[in-house]
């Protein structure tokens, strides 16, 4: 397996290049759409041709890169069930896998950030983990209909029952981490570590976050898969 982290530094926003190196096929995990042409060279000197592009969630804080990724290769849009999203090629539920050659993307349903949001475990040792759990934190709750105590749910019943050793890259990270592991984030994330689903969700309820910058703008656009125009 082919596994690259890539970094959009506007918004610290992470997109994870997964491909099977037999086939020459690529999978996108949410792709931004500043970063469309590094992630086309990028496929470009790798000889990989782009199947898939996939979404953890609707994000508010950037434009996704898949329309114009798929109107430039072809490939598929993902997102996860239930997404405000009726552009999409294809919708995901909880448990159900993607096959690309050796490559077997399970996603793992973790809501709570927004309404629909996937996890993506790959090859049962690579936890893509979007807005949901964060290297030391977790994505916001307070907008997009989300909701702390599903999001705890979530990770507490879904991610923390993976085995410790299973690797954690985020959808995002503000300090220069890249990643994690289910194990640290089990000992030493500080907004669940001693806290029972009461507490995190008053935690959740008092950060007093501001809005993304591009939250009026991304949202209705990531809702049409990317594609700027109404």
């Amino acid at each position: 397996m082919l596994f690259r982290q890539l970094f959009d530094p506007e918004t610290s926003t992470y997109t994870y290049l997964i491909a099977d190196l037999e086939t020459k096929t690529a999978i996108l995990v949410d792709p931004v759409l500043e970063q469309v042409e590094r992630d086309r060279q990028l496929l470009k000197e790798l000889g990989l041709t782009l199947k898939y592009c996939l979404e953890t969630h609707i994000h508010a804080d950037h434009i996704t890169g898949t329309a114009k990724l798929r109107e430039a290769t072809g490939c598929l849009g993902i997102v996860p069930e239930n997404a405000q999203a009726i552009c999409a090629d294809r919708f995901m539920k909880n448990g159900e896998v993607l096959e690309l050659g050796s490559l077997k993307v399970k996603a793992i349903a973790t809501p709570g950030h927004t309404d629909s949001h996937n996890a993506y475990l790959v090859n049962g040792t690579h936890l893509l983990t979007g807005d949901a759990l964060l290297i030391r934190g977790c994505g916001r709750t307070d907008f997009q209909s989300g909701n702390a105590g599903i999001m705890y749910d979530a990770i507490t019943q879904r991610l923390f029952t993976l085995p410790d050793e299973t690797l954690v890259y985020p959808g995002h990270d503000y300090r220069g981490n890249t990643v994690s592991s289910i194990g640290e984030e089990k000992q030493w994330n500080s907004r669940l570590v001693g806290r029972n689903r009461s507490e995190f969700i008053q935690l959740m309820g008092n950060l007093n976050l501001p809005n993304p910058k591009k939250i009026m703008e991304a949202v209705p656009a990531n809702q049409r898969c990317g594609s700027v125009a109404a």
